[in-house]
């Protein structure tokens, strides 16, 4: 789906989302063809999230139409409306029905996920694309709160061997457990101990959307 918006290695996408399996797909699909995910936190105001896809010039932007947070709604694709207006180099946005709830969809730009997913042939395969072990997998941005965010690159082959490392080692799973990381994705430890150290060591792991 990705690669039909002409997303290709190096190109980055933004990553705008709830805490749902989505946004964990979302990421090793940009792994998988070598893409740039960089994650900002669904809490974060609309000149947050623009700054962060301006600094990164990311090309395609995932969000959702709404989210929760506890009882209050939160209208993300509202504020990725609001971001977009400022950035130039978001070409797509792809607009998951997380809540049902009506937003604006500028035509051309903005596309419903699920419907965008139903148009891929049943039973098609993807081959990933080889790639350097070091080549760049994500951008993670600091939250600002002591200056400017800086943009942290972490390159595939050793932050996936370290955090599989640190993972089997600190927490010492077992085959059968049930692994339950409370951070949101958006931050460094929702990388590693949320989606990559679980799955690399073949572990189920639980998201949870809410406070």
């Amino acid at each position: 789906l990705l690669e039909r918006y002409g997303v290709a290695a190096g190109d980055r996408v933004c990553l705008y989302m709830p805490m749902v399996p989505e946004a964990a797909i979302a990421m090793l699909a940009c792994a998988r063809i070598g893409a740039i995910h960089s994650i900002v936190f669904g809490g974060f105001s609309a000149q947050s999230l623009a700054d962060r896809i301006n600094d990164a010039s990311c090309k395609l932007l995932l969000t959702a139409d709404s989210t929760y947070r506890g009882t209050k709604e939160v209208r993300l694709k509202d504020i990725c409306d609001e971001a977009l207006a400022g950035c130039p180099s978001v070409a797509t946005v792809l607009v998951l029905r997380r809540t049902g709830q009506p937003v604006a969809m500028q035509p051309g730009r903005d596309h419903w996920w699920g419907r965008e997913l139903e148009r891929i042939p049943a039973g098609a395969r993807h081959e990933a694309r080889p790639l350097p072990s070091e080549a760049p997998l994500f951008i993670l941005y600091t939250s600002g709160s002591t200056g400017r965010p800086k943009g942290i690159l972490h390159t595939t082959g050793g932050y996936m061997a370290y955090v599989g490392y640190t993972f089997r080692n600190v927490f010492q799973p077992r085959p059968d457990d049930v692994y339950w990381c409370t951070a949101d994705v958006g931050w460094i430890t929702g990388h590693s101990y949320l989606v990559y150290g679980p799955l690399l060591n073949g572990i189920t792991t639980l998201m949870f959307e809410g406070v």
